[in-house]
């Protein structure tokens, strides 16, 4: 196996966001998530729980309707279907995230076949 680097091989963004997943595992996904200076206005309301950490640049977040400032390292949970989304990035030094997204257990009998 051949070590990988968080903070190489990102895309040049002029707006939105880049999103690459590096690992997923039964109902774990680990994703970085690199904001333009322009992200996306998209209101997330995931069925997942997710957990965020800043790695690089500053961010003004939407959190269940209430602004949430971050700076580098500082994280946050984010529960299943809590509303958020990224409101202002600063264009240097670029926003650059990592998200583990924990998914919940299927409920019992999913995916068997009905009887």
């Amino acid at each position: 196996m051949t070590p990988a680097n968080l903070f190489t091989g990102l895309p040049a963004l002029e707006e939105g966001e880049f999103f690459e997943d590096l690992c997923r595992q039964g109902r774990v996904r680990i994703e970085r998530i690199l904001s333009s200076a322009s992200p996306d206005p998209l209101l997330y309301d995931q069925e997942q729980d997710e957990w965020v950490l800043l790695l690089e640049g500053r961010a003004v977040l939407e959190l269940g309707g209430e602004p949430v400032t971050l700076k580098p390292g500082d994280y946050l949970f984010i529960p299943a279907h809590t509303p958020h989304r990224v409101l202002e990035t600063r264009p240097a030094p670029r926003c650059l995230w990592l998200a583990i997204h924990l998914y919940p257990p299927d409920p019992p009998g999913a995916g068997l076949p009905e009887t």
